[in-house]
């Protein structure tokens, strides 16, 4: 028995933000914001899109191309989207406060009236956790069969446009991945080089620090902070971010989950085809490439167009390799991130 990745869908917003452009608004330009992050550009979605919008069209392109490459026997999205058992979002920016989740309201919009929803809010984390608990959900219950996990995210509302240190970091989207538990003898499959791969998810590490709360914080509008009656308020909440000790911890734990992920499964960096890395910072993947001794093309890296976009960042780089044809049936993918919490995590995949 499998939990495979038979196809992947994204949605970005259409509305394109130039590093020229943000250097309109607050003081930075755009040398230094390529030098310092690898960002050039981000995109936001407008005013009347909510991360559920976002999160449903990734969802429906993800459904379109199972149908396309003829992955499942369903004959249209709709029907596919009726035999799912689950969908997982993850996500920081929901429709709305604590209640109802979003994960309802996409299982609603997309026909699924079978599957149980669920979000899960470990902030750039959020895919990592979400793909595991969703393969954990496949494995344990002979009845579930399909699983839908998304991506999603709308930072620009959290986003403190005056702060010149963190609002070029962000930017809005979603991506998705259509799992599917398949039997049968096959689930071993001999690689060239003799080492043995398990199809589809094949090793997961997930991970906490919960003493680093306070590096990525939004302080007010929980029940800790909430906000009050007649409360006149000057900023909508926000994301702090301690930008030094986030890129510590980043590098540091990147670095020791590749190395686990690897060491674990008995592989080099020879039997990895891609790694696929949280999109925050350029230079936190240089650092723990550099640490690792693996060479800067293993790391797949498309943050210049789309900034970062916390749990969305991995599936939307995942869907772009997809339909590139630049992962092939067999290829060892490495997915890799961290995020507020702290949280931290990896999953080992045979595509």
């Amino acid at each position: 028995m499998a939990i495979e990745i038979i196809a992947t869908g994204k949605m970005v917003p259409p509305q394109r933000i130039s590093n020229q452009d943000m250097a309109e608004k607050v003081d930075t330009d755009d040398e230094w914001i390529r030098s310092h992050t690898g960002i050039e550009a981000r995109h936001i979605a407008s005013a009347d899109v909510a991360v559920s919008d976002l999160a449903v069209e990734a969802a429906w392109n993800t459904l379109k191309m199972a149908i396309d490459r003829a992955e499942v026997g369903e004959k249209s999205p709709e029907e596919l989207a009726e035999t799912l058992d689950l969908v997982v979002l993850g996500t920081t920016t929901q429709d709305f406060y604590g209640c109802p989740s979003t994960s309802c309201l996409i299982q609603n919009r997309l026909g699924a009236k079978k599957a149980a929803a669920m979000d899960v809010t470990v902030a750039c984390s959020g895919f990592i956790y979400g793909l595991e608990t969703a393969a954990a959900l496949l494995s344990s219950d002979r009845r579930r069969g399909r699983a839908l996990v998304i991506g999603a995210e709308t930072l620009s509302r959290i986003t403190d446009w005056d702060d010149r240190s963190t609002c070029v970091l962000f930017g809005d989207g979603a991506g998705a991945v259509l799992l599917e538990k398949r039997d049968g003898e096959g689930s071993i499959v001999p690689s060239e080089g003799g080492v043995p791969k398990r199809r589809g998810l094949v090793r997961t590490i997930l991970g906490a620090d919960g003493s680093g709360w306070e590096y990525l914080v939004i302080r007010r509008g929980g029940s800790r902070n909430p906000w009050k009656t007649g409360e006149t308020v000057e900023k909508n909440p926000h994301v702090e971010m301690n930008g030094r000790a986030v890129y510590n911890f980043a590098v540091k734990v990147i670095t020791e989950t590749i190395a686990r992920l690897m060491e674990e499964e008995s592989l080099t960096i020879d039997d990895i085809a891609r790694i696929v890395p949280h999109q925050a910072n350029a230079r936190i993947v240089q650092a723990a490439g550099k640490r690792l001794g693996i060479p800067e093309e293993k790391f797949f890296l498309n943050i210049a167009e789309y900034a970062n976009t916390s749990s969305a960042s991995i599936p939307i780089a995942l869907d772009e390799l997809n339909r590139s044809g630049k992962l092939r049936r067999g290829d060892l993918v490495i997915t890799v991130g961290f995020g507020g919490g702290l949280t931290y995590g990896g999953n080992l995949i045979v595509w």
